[in-house]
């Protein structure tokens, strides 16, 4: 980050020891080192009180910082996503496992804890359609390139959104068809045991 070595030349310029400066902007001479340093990032009102005492532009004081920073939060999105990804993969696996002999052997009560872990699978399923969303993936293809933080060039996005039509719906009829077959074997082991 580049803010550190910005504050630490206007401070400089100014005349001002770091705990000068502390104490016109009202925080401590170690939080000020930490910013210099590149420990710790400045709250927005830090800030604007240096923006304003160095009579600089929010822009110019954190510029270089903002692709930074946009790259940091595009990782940290990126780890959600496949971190809630593997949630609902698992949370599905879950469910057919379950399925059958939560009902079998608990009756309504199995029903109501079948219930419960759809609502599970669904909420991380939600998570990963507004993640898509905020970012315009629709397709597997754009979901392995921004995974691998690439983007698709123009042609491949135009093949891509002409795929999409037909590529969700067969998505959802495989996993539910993986989904009924784990349920059957399921069943089926459980009608053999009991």
């Amino acid at each position: 980050m580049e803010l550190g070595e910005k504050l630490s030349s206007c401070r400089k310029k100014a005349g001002f020891s770091q705990e000068d400066l502390a104490e016109k902007i009202y925080v401590s001479r170690q939080t000020i080192s930490n910013w210099e340093n590149n420990r710790s990032y400045p709250d927005i009102h830090s800030l604007i009180a240096l923006v304003n005492l160095f009579n600089l532009s929010l822009d110019q004081l954190v510029e270089g910082d903002i692709d930074e920073m946009k790259k940091i939060v595009q990782r940290d999105d990126l780890k959600k996503f496949n971190r809630d990804g593997w949630a609902m993969t698992i949370g599905l696996l879950i469910m057919a496992l379950t399925a059958y002999p939560l009902i079998y052997f608990l009756g309504k009560g199995g029903f109501v804890i079948f219930i419960f872990e759809w609502f599970v699978v669904m909420y991380f399923a939600l998570r990963i359609e507004k993640f898509k969303k905020e970012n315009s993936v629709q397709t597997y293809k754009e979901i392995l390139a921004i995974s691998k933080g690439q983007t698709l060039n123009r042609v491949e996005t135009i093949k891509e959104k002409a795929k999409y039509p037909y590529q969700k719906p067969l998505l959802v009829l495989g996993v539910t068809v993986v989904f009924c077959l784990i349920i059957g074997l399921s069943a089926l082991l459980i009608n053999n045991l009991f």
